[in-house]
């Protein structure tokens, strides 16, 4: 039965559901567009970009945003952003337009530029934080004026077909859709004014579209078994397996190894799982009246450190939180009668910044939570996580089968079945 159901969900279903995040059910990401005044041949907008996912941030090298022009549009000007390539802009005599082309692909400046190219919550390399854990940062804004376009509401086209990498590929835009005018609150706050006209964009990332294969893996243990659980072979795939360099390699010392690619292309530490990040969650202590975990994320790439880092957990116990060490902490409720996951970050100036492979590529907590006498118990696997996100990318967790277990239930010695099944044959032999 669940072979067919997901025979279905791959020719039928997957292709509809693939955006859908169960742990962040409402996460998109929108890209506002808010005339503010007409030109002689067009307007001038505020494009503004709200990361309103709970727990997946933009990270570097940030975000780039494209889309196509509905007639013969051209970009004059741009403050807080720029295009990556002018276009062919021959025709033009004196006044030069910033971009010419038919798709204009943008990207963030860089912190540090010059204020007369500034423009609020802009400048910050594309990076964006996620809205569970700074809304503050969660924004990027720009202005851009454009030329040859409509100068009313009624005959200005949209763009259309719109494009976000952020920085790589699995993000899908939908259509740009008119929406109540934004209002804007003046700065002494006793006056409020309106945009001409708005309209939204909404892109939905999924997994599936990003890559093949996960970029994270879990591991387990616990004080009750001496096993180690470890993350499963080649669970973020092998096909780096060739280029992978082993920790205490001289080739770690060559001038430049260490730089990021513009494509975000790791440099892995050799290891039978082949993950840039593993996740371990270690059941430490158990009180009487709580219990205790140990969190500990490794990277294992050498060309990338993780700022602005989120780890997502689903447990039931996490409805009964009592202490977090070393990390913030904050509930997650995607379903507001169900508490049962949570969000980890780093201390600001702290643990924020998750290191290069390394000595020092490696964060860690410790969470206290209360029993829930009705619910808790050690048997099974219940006190291991259901689901782990790290940067908003689902980890591959190790089968049931193999966590670590108790030694009054353990499963049944290979041995002591072989046996069981000679025994077996023998007695009907007899029979």
């Amino acid at each position: 039965m669940r072979l067919l159901i997901s025979a279905l969900c791959v020719t039928v279903l997957c292709s509809y559901a693939a955006a859908y995040d169960p742990l962040d059910p409402d996460g998109n990401i929108t890209i506002k567009w808010d005339v503010v005044s007409w030109t002689p041949d067009g307007y001038v907008a505020v494009v503004t970009m709200s990361n309103f996912q709970m727990y997946r941030h933009i990270m570097n090298p940030g975000w780039t945003l494209g889309w196509s022009w509905a007639k013969k549009e051209v970009i004059w000007s741009m403050v807080g952003s720029q295009t990556t390539e002018q276009g062919d802009c021959s025709k033009f005599k004196g006044n030069v337009p910033h971009c010419c082309k038919k798709t204009p692909t943008v990207v963030d400046l860089l912190p540090g530029v010059p204020y007369n190219l500034q423009f609020s919550n802009c400048c910050k390399g594309g990076v964006v934080a996620a809205w569970g854990q700074d809304p503050s940062s969660a924004v990027s804004s720009f202005q851009i004026s454009v030329g040859q376009g409509g100068t009313s509401n009624k005959t200005v086209k949209l763009p259309k077909n719109f494009t976000l990498s952020a920085p790589g590929p699995g993000y899908t835009c939908g259509p740009a859709k008119v929406v109540p005018s934004t209002t804007f609150l003046t700065s002494d706050k006793r006056r409020k004014t309106q945009a001409l006209m708005t309209w939204n964009v909404t892109c939905t990332y999924s997994q599936f579209l990003a890559r093949k294969n996960p970029s994270c893996c879990v591991s387990l243990s616990s004080f009750y078994n001496e096993t180690i659980t470890p993350c499963p072979s080649c669970a973020c795939g092998c096909q780096n397996k060739k280029n992978c360099v082993k920790g205490h390699s001289k080739f770690l010392d060559m001038v430049g190894l260490h730089t990021p690619k513009r494509d975000n292309e790791p440099l892995l530490q050799c290891t039978h799982h082949m993950c840039p990040i593993r996740v371990h969650w270690h059941v430490k202590v158990n009180y009487k009246d709580y219990w205790r975990v140990k969190i500990a994320v490794t990277n294992f790439n050498y060309r990338l450190n993780y700022s602005l880092w989120t780890l997502a957990v689903q447990h039931p116990n996490l409805n009964n939180v009592t202490q977090v060490f070393s990390f913030d902490y904050k509930p997650l409720l995607p379903y507001q009668s169900i508490n049962d996951t949570g969000m980890f970050y780093g201390m600001k100036f702290f643990n924020d910044l998750l290191m290069e492979a390394g000595p020092s590529g490696n964060v860690q907590s410790e969470v206290l939570l209360q029993k829930n006498k009705e619910t808790f118990t050690f048997n099974q696997g219940w006190a291991f996580p259901r689901r782990v996100y790290f940067n908003g990318e689902e980890c591959m967790m190790p089968p049931p089968d193999t966590y670590p277990y108790l030694p009054n239930s353990s499963p049944l010695n290979s041995l002591n079945f072989q046996a069981f099944i000679t025994s077996f044959l023998l007695l009907l032999a007899l029979w």
